[in-house]
Protein backbone atom coordinates (compact mmCIF):
# COMPACT_ATOMS: atom_id res chain seq x y z
CA UNK A 1 0.00 0.00 0.00
CA UNK A 2 1.22 3.49 -0.86
CA UNK A 3 2.27 5.50 2.18
CA UNK A 4 0.16 8.43 3.34
CA UNK A 5 0.96 11.50 1.26
CA UNK A 6 -2.00 13.90 1.37
CA UNK A 7 -2.07 16.74 3.88
CA UNK A 8 -5.35 17.97 5.28
CA UNK A 9 -5.50 21.18 3.22
CA UNK A 10 -4.62 19.23 0.07
CA UNK A 11 -7.41 16.75 0.73
CA UNK A 12 -9.84 19.64 1.18
CA UNK A 13 -8.67 21.16 -2.09
CA UNK A 14 -9.04 17.83 -3.88
CA UNK A 15 -12.56 17.52 -2.44
CA UNK A 16 -13.49 20.85 -4.03
CA UNK A 17 -12.20 19.73 -7.40
CA UNK A 18 -14.08 16.44 -7.11
CA UNK A 19 -17.22 18.41 -6.27
CA UNK A 20 -16.77 20.26 -9.56
CA UNK A 21 -16.35 16.95 -11.37
CA UNK A 22 -19.57 15.70 -9.79
CA UNK A 23 -21.34 18.66 -11.36
CA UNK A 24 -20.21 17.43 -14.77
CA UNK A 25 -22.65 14.53 -14.46
CA UNK A 26 -25.61 16.90 -14.91
CA UNK A 27 -27.51 15.84 -18.03
CA UNK A 28 -27.96 19.34 -19.47
CA UNK A 29 -24.19 19.84 -19.97
CA UNK A 30 -22.75 19.35 -23.43
CA UNK A 31 -19.90 16.83 -23.86
CA UNK A 32 -17.48 19.67 -24.57
CA UNK A 33 -18.33 21.48 -21.34
CA UNK A 34 -18.26 18.23 -19.38
CA UNK A 35 -14.83 17.31 -20.74
CA UNK A 36 -13.50 20.80 -20.01
CA UNK A 37 -14.63 20.65 -16.37
CA UNK A 38 -13.10 17.21 -15.86
CA UNK A 39 -9.78 18.12 -17.52
CA UNK A 40 -9.39 21.35 -15.54
CA UNK A 41 -10.23 19.73 -12.19
CA UNK A 42 -7.99 16.73 -12.89
CA UNK A 43 -5.07 19.04 -13.68
CA UNK A 44 -5.64 21.04 -10.49
CA UNK A 45 -5.72 17.87 -8.39
CA UNK A 46 -2.39 16.64 -9.72
CA UNK A 47 -0.83 20.11 -9.40
CA UNK A 48 -1.70 20.59 -5.73
CA UNK A 49 0.78 17.93 -4.52
CA UNK A 50 4.36 18.21 -5.81
CA UNK A 51 6.57 15.24 -6.55
CA UNK A 52 3.88 12.60 -7.03
CA UNK A 53 4.88 9.03 -7.82
CA UNK A 54 3.17 7.12 -10.60
CA UNK A 55 1.13 5.16 -8.04
CA UNK A 56 0.03 8.36 -6.28
CA UNK A 57 -1.02 9.88 -9.60
CA UNK A 58 -3.10 6.79 -10.27
CA UNK A 59 -4.83 7.15 -6.91
CA UNK A 60 -5.64 10.78 -7.73
CA UNK A 61 -7.01 10.03 -11.18
CA UNK A 62 -10.76 10.71 -11.15
CA UNK A 63 -11.13 10.99 -14.93
CA UNK A 64 -12.51 7.45 -15.49
CA UNK A 65 -15.48 8.09 -13.17
CA UNK A 66 -18.89 8.78 -14.66
CA UNK A 67 -21.34 8.79 -11.75
CA UNK A 68 -21.73 10.70 -8.49
CA UNK A 69 -21.38 7.41 -6.61
CA UNK A 70 -18.03 6.71 -8.27
CA UNK A 71 -16.71 10.18 -7.41
CA UNK A 72 -17.83 9.85 -3.79
CA UNK A 73 -16.30 6.39 -3.47
CA UNK A 74 -13.02 7.58 -4.98
CA UNK A 75 -12.82 10.50 -2.57
CA UNK A 76 -13.62 8.28 0.41
CA UNK A 77 -10.86 5.90 -0.66
CA UNK A 78 -8.35 8.76 -0.56
CA UNK A 79 -9.08 9.36 3.13
CA UNK A 80 -6.80 6.41 3.97
CA UNK A 81 -3.84 8.37 2.55
CA UNK A 82 -4.22 11.50 4.68
CA UNK A 83 -1.17 12.57 6.68
CA UNK A 84 -2.10 13.33 10.31
CA UNK A 85 -0.85 16.37 12.19
CA UNK A 86 1.88 15.18 14.61
CA UNK A 87 0.72 14.24 18.08
CA UNK A 88 1.53 16.96 20.60
CA UNK A 89 2.07 16.45 24.33
CA UNK A 90 1.30 18.83 27.19
CA UNK A 91 5.04 19.25 27.97
CA UNK A 92 5.65 20.29 24.36
CA UNK A 93 2.90 22.89 24.59
CA UNK A 94 4.29 24.33 27.80
CA UNK A 95 7.76 24.52 26.23
CA UNK A 96 6.38 26.41 23.23
CA UNK A 97 4.77 29.02 25.47
CA UNK A 98 7.19 29.30 28.43
CA UNK A 99 6.01 32.76 29.48
CA UNK A 100 2.48 31.49 30.16
CA UNK A 101 2.65 29.94 33.62
CA UNK A 102 -1.11 29.38 33.60
CA UNK A 103 -1.36 28.22 30.02
CA UNK A 104 -4.77 26.85 29.15
CA UNK A 105 -4.07 23.54 27.45
CA UNK A 106 -6.46 22.28 24.79
CA UNK A 107 -8.29 18.98 24.97
CA UNK A 108 -6.30 17.25 22.25
CA UNK A 109 -8.85 14.43 22.04
CA UNK A 110 -11.22 16.91 20.38
CA UNK A 111 -8.98 17.16 17.32
CA UNK A 112 -9.05 14.68 14.46
CA UNK A 113 -5.37 14.94 13.53
CA UNK A 114 -6.02 13.70 9.98
CA UNK A 115 -8.29 16.71 9.51
CA UNK A 116 -5.81 19.17 11.01
CA UNK A 117 -3.45 21.55 9.22
CA UNK A 118 -2.85 23.63 12.32
CA UNK A 119 -3.87 23.34 15.95
CA UNK A 120 -5.72 26.31 17.39
CA UNK A 121 -7.58 26.92 20.63
CA UNK A 122 -8.98 29.86 22.57
CA UNK A 123 -8.53 30.95 26.18
CA UNK A 124 -11.64 33.03 26.84
CA UNK A 125 -10.39 34.06 30.30
CA UNK A 126 -7.53 36.08 28.84
CA UNK A 127 -8.83 36.56 25.26
CA UNK A 128 -5.86 34.68 23.88
CA UNK A 129 -5.69 32.36 20.91
CA UNK A 130 -2.90 29.84 20.48
CA UNK A 131 -1.81 28.47 17.11
CA UNK A 132 0.51 25.54 16.35
CA UNK A 133 1.88 24.84 12.89
CA UNK A 134 4.69 22.82 11.33
CA UNK A 135 6.95 25.45 9.76
CA UNK A 136 9.94 24.18 7.78
CA UNK A 137 9.62 20.79 9.47
CA UNK A 138 9.55 22.21 12.99
CA UNK A 139 6.61 22.63 15.38
CA UNK A 140 6.12 26.33 16.11
CA UNK A 141 3.64 28.15 18.32
CA UNK A 142 2.09 31.61 18.20
CA UNK A 143 0.38 33.35 21.07
CA UNK A 144 -2.22 35.84 19.87
CA UNK A 145 -4.82 38.15 21.33
CA UNK A 146 -8.34 38.12 20.02
CA UNK A 147 -11.31 40.41 20.23
CA UNK A 148 -14.38 39.03 22.02
CA UNK A 149 -16.55 40.58 19.29
CA UNK A 150 -17.61 37.93 16.78
CA UNK A 151 -18.37 39.00 13.23
CA UNK A 152 -19.57 37.25 10.09
CA UNK A 153 -16.71 37.75 7.67
CA UNK A 154 -14.02 35.99 5.65
CA UNK A 155 -11.32 34.06 7.51
CA UNK A 156 -7.75 34.86 6.47
CA UNK A 157 -6.72 31.22 6.91
CA UNK A 158 -9.46 29.21 5.21
CA UNK A 159 -10.98 32.05 3.12
CA UNK A 160 -14.51 30.93 4.01
CA UNK A 161 -17.34 33.10 5.28
CA UNK A 162 -18.33 32.45 8.88
CA UNK A 163 -17.94 33.54 12.52
CA UNK A 164 -14.56 35.26 12.82
CA UNK A 165 -12.77 37.49 15.31
CA UNK A 166 -9.90 39.93 14.99
CA UNK A 167 -6.70 38.13 16.02
CA UNK A 168 -3.43 39.99 16.58
CA UNK A 169 0.09 38.86 17.39
CA UNK A 170 3.30 40.75 18.09
CA UNK A 171 6.23 40.00 15.80
CA UNK A 172 9.75 39.27 16.97
CA UNK A 173 11.06 41.92 14.59
CA UNK A 174 13.40 44.45 16.22
CA UNK A 175 15.18 47.55 14.96
CA UNK A 176 18.73 48.30 16.08
CA UNK A 177 18.01 52.01 16.43
CA UNK A 178 14.84 51.40 18.42
CA UNK A 179 14.95 48.39 20.79
CA UNK A 180 11.41 49.15 21.96
CA UNK A 181 10.02 48.82 18.45
CA UNK A 182 7.50 46.10 17.77
CA UNK A 183 4.90 45.45 15.11
CA UNK A 184 1.59 43.69 15.38
CA UNK A 185 -0.11 41.58 12.75
CA UNK A 186 -3.90 41.48 12.76
CA UNK A 187 -6.44 39.60 10.68
CA UNK A 188 -9.84 38.00 10.92
CA UNK A 189 -9.61 34.30 11.78
CA UNK A 190 -12.29 31.68 12.43
CA UNK A 191 -13.35 31.48 16.05
CA UNK A 192 -13.64 27.70 15.64
CA UNK A 193 -10.27 26.30 14.55
CA UNK A 194 -11.67 22.81 14.00
CA UNK A 195 -14.21 24.15 11.49
CA UNK A 196 -11.43 26.23 9.91
CA UNK A 197 -9.32 23.11 9.40
CA UNK A 198 -12.20 21.42 7.61
CA UNK A 199 -12.30 24.27 5.09
CA UNK A 200 -8.65 25.27 4.58
CA UNK A 201 -7.29 24.52 1.10
CA UNK A 202 -3.98 26.43 1.21
CA UNK A 203 -1.32 27.18 3.81
CA UNK A 204 -0.12 30.37 2.14
CA UNK A 205 -1.49 32.67 4.84
CA UNK A 206 -0.38 30.43 7.71
CA UNK A 207 3.15 30.28 6.30
CA UNK A 208 3.27 34.04 5.91
CA UNK A 209 1.79 34.69 9.35
CA UNK A 210 4.24 32.42 11.18
CA UNK A 211 7.27 33.66 9.23
CA UNK A 212 6.40 37.31 9.83
CA UNK A 213 5.55 36.77 13.50
CA UNK A 214 8.72 34.75 14.13
CA UNK A 215 10.76 37.07 11.91
CA UNK A 216 12.03 34.29 9.66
Amino acid sequence: MTEKFIRNEQYNYISKQVAAMRQSTKPHLTPAVRNSIIALSADRILSCIPGLTAEQERLLDFTPYKTIEEYDHGLSRLAAYRLPFPEVTDPQLKKLFPKRKKLKLPDLTEFDLEQTTYLGWNDSRSNRKYLLYILDGRLEGLECSYSPNILHNTCSICHQQGPVTLVTTVTKERKANNPDYYRTIGNFICTDSIACNRAITSTDYLERLFKEALHR
